[in-house]
């Protein structure tokens, strides 16, 4: 027996095939927390006092946060950790993702180390790394004749 070929039919069981395969990705992974290495996303600017670092940390307390300043190298990192797992929710979708970071960066001034100040509100980190008054920018008058 010779059947037909039909291309609406195959387009329509090409959309069944791609839907059952998304509702099968997102019932079983996109349901379980995953651990990954996340990277905050961090402004640096610079003004003729300090350097200025901003970072975007949702989901992390302070306790959860690492600053090192070595060798004119300044290191973020810390960890976002999963939340207490509650047997009584019904997830039906899970994005967020849970792990280590770490980001570094130079600074190519010479800083005021123990004048470094940190603070962290609201899931924003922002640290001032004052400069070393020889790095200051200096205004020269100068005379013309």
């Amino acid at each position: 027996m010779l059947v037909k070929w039909n291309p609406r039919r195959s387009l329509l069981n090409i959309n069944d095939d791609l839907d059952r395969m998304f509702e099968e990705f997102m019932s079983t992974r996109m349901l379980e927390p995953t651990t990954m290495e996340i990277s905050p996303r961090v402004n640096v600017e610079e003004n003729d006092n300090e350097w200025i670092l901003t970072a975007e940390l949702p989901g992390v307390t302070k306790d959860d946060i690492e600053l090192n300043f070595r060798d004119n190298i300044l290191t973020l990192s810390g960890e976002k950790k999963i939340e207490k797992e509650d047997k009584k929710k019904n997830y039906h979708h899970i994005e967020r993702s849970y792990g280590r970071f770490s980001r570094s960066f130079a600074i190519n001034s010479s800083i005021v180390t123990d004048k470094i100040e940190a603070k962290f509100k609201d899931g924003i980190l922002t640290v001032v790394l004052p400069k070393a008054e020889e790095e200051k920018p200096k205004l020269i008058d100068i005379k013309v004749k």
